[in-house]
């Protein structure tokens, strides 16, 4: 039994293994992902607009000489009527202050262009036409040096987050971990489609070849399933820890450079948290091996359910529509997630971290942040117990399921084919 399931998995695992496919993916995913997070700063640095010249007509006579330009916008006090300017193609924007903007700054304002004006000049005017109106606002109380005054109160608060429920001290960045929750929430999503897929269509390859009635002459139907999906499974992990080498080199090369003297002295305290927390080997180890736990659990139980719908039908076409029964509960564990990202210690975080259908997901959201260990090895433990009740119940369905062509079976058919001895 041992040497016919190792042989499953050995040839699930090379044939997937040697695609040039396999190697181009693994190799461009960590690529196209650095490309997708530093290409809105690349198209930041060398996408500066020309400076728009915005023709200024103020009625209220006081507004107009407090706006300050800089390199997009340029404010230009108007001398001519406004249907003067409006006729003169070469004035694109213009910005009306009626006489009562000050008082009235909600409907006293009107800003005139020729073309569509982009999100961010949007604000810039706005904060500008803001900022002059309150210190107009500000000069009719008439106290000395009020502006100046106001700067001097207002406090910029930088608050630096440190664990003390662990070993030793941490700090801590919940930017990174809200961001750490969500790229291992949509990689697991990814993983367990994809390879839980890949179960499903390989088993529907062989079976419209009339390969498996050969194969269960030799190998026993649950050994099969077993074997395809522990086979798959070990791609997804080669993967995963390929790309897990490639991290933890980047970040041992890195790190010595993302220190407070090379960075300087003005760095956020949100970055100096995000780094001293990202250059932490124990969290790094500790996020790493449980991701591992958690993708390995969440794949092989969602996986049984694949190939148990694949067994079922004779073609991709009517796998779709039964494959709803194990995307929808993937898709709840992904929707559960976002609501625990705004807190992780709640009620509904922990239920979601336990039930087998969404811990997973809900655990890719919860780990970054720090999740006792007790709720994790709980979490783990009935994953797996879950996963080898679906693999004994999905074996039962797999074993009626191969030899069945022609009409796709019903949802009551399948579960009677689960009740079978």
């Amino acid at each position: 039994m041992a040497n016919s399931l190792g042989l499953v998995i050995q040839r699930e695992y090379f044939e997937r293994v040697k695609r040039k496919s396999f190697i181009i993916s693994t190799i461009l995913v960590p690529i196209v992902m650095i490309a997708l997070m530093l290409a809105p700063a690349f198209f930041m640095l060398f996408s500066k607009s020309e400076q728009k010249t915005v023709m200024v007509v103020d009625n209220t006579g006081v507004v107009a000489q407090r706006l300050v330009g800089n390199d997009e916008v340029k404010f230009v006090p108007a001398t001519a009527p406004v249907d003067s300017l409006r006729a003169n193609e070469d004035n694109e924007t213009i910005l009306i202050l009626g006489s009562d903007a000050v008082e009235n700054p909600a409907k006293g304002i009107t800003l005139l262009s020729r073309g569509s004006v982009s999100m961010m000049t949007d604000a810039f005017i706005t904060g500008q036409i803001k900022s002059a109106i309150e210190d107009v606002r500000l000069q009719k109380y008439n106290i000395p040096d009020i502006k100046q005054i106001m700067e001097d109160v207002t406090a910029d608060v930088k608050m630096t987050t440190i664990r003390i429920d662990q070993e030793k001290d941490t700090e801590t960045s919940s930017e990174l971990s809200y961001f750490l929750s969500l790229i291992m929430d949509m990689m697991l999503y990814m993983f367990i489609l994809i390879y839980g897929q890949m179960v499903m269509t390989s088993i529907i390859e062989e079976k419209n070849n009339r390969v498996l009635e050969i194969v269960v002459s030799s190998v026993k139907p649950f050994q099969l399933m077993l074997g395809k999906i522990a086979g798959v499974g070990l791609v997804a992990i080669t993967q995963i820890l390929i790309w897990a080498v490639l991290i933890g080199t980047a970040v041992a090369v890195a790190t010595p450079f993302l220190t407070p003297e090379t960075l300087g002295n003005d760095v956020p305290v949100e970055v100096t948290g995000a780094l001293a927390q990202f250059t932490e080997p124990g969290f790094l180890i500790s996020l790493l091996v449980y991701t591992l736990l958690f993708f390995i659990g969440g794949f092989l139980f969602y996986s049984s359910i694949y190939a148990a719908i694949g067994s079922a039908v004779s073609n991709v076409q009517d796998a779709s529509q039964l494959s709803s029964i194990a995307t929808m509960p993937v898709i709840i564990g992904i929707i559960g997630s976002m609501a625990i990202l705004n807190d992780p210690s709640s009620a509904l975080a922990f239920w979601l971290s336990i039930i087998p259908f969404t811990s997973p997901m809900a655990m890719m959201a919860r780990l970054p942040y720090g999740v006792p260990g007790w709720e994790i090895a709980l979490s783990i433990v009935l994953l797996y117990i879950a996963f080898m009740f679906m693999i004994w119940l999905c074996g039962k369905i797999y074993r009626v399921g191969i030899f069945m062509y022609g009409k796709k079976p019903t949802l009551m058919e399948i579960i009677r084919w689960s009740r079978y001895k």
